[in-house]
């Protein structure tokens, strides 16, 4: 993971966190257990950036959805 994906990683647990009303470490609990960091967020880095944090945020609770883990 390089500075610029790490950086939009931690934005967008802090968007997550905001949007759900969890903390920033409940955030990133249920993004660990569901490997959105590793395999959803850091690969897809490039794409997902230029998007907007609004649609982000949903498609993340999309992603963990699918997965199981309910926010």
């Amino acid at each position: 993971m390089n500075q610029d994906s790490m950086e939009f990683v931690v934005y967008m647990i802090h968007a997550c966190a905001n949007k759900w009303n969890l903390s920033p470490k409940q955030v990133y609990g249920k993004l660990q257990e569901t490997g959105c960091i590793d395999k959803y967020l850091v690969p897809n880095y490039d794409i997902l950036h230029t998007q907007g944090s609004g649609y982000l945020v949903d498609d993340i609770k999309e992603y963990l959805r699918i997965r199981g883990v309910e926010v």
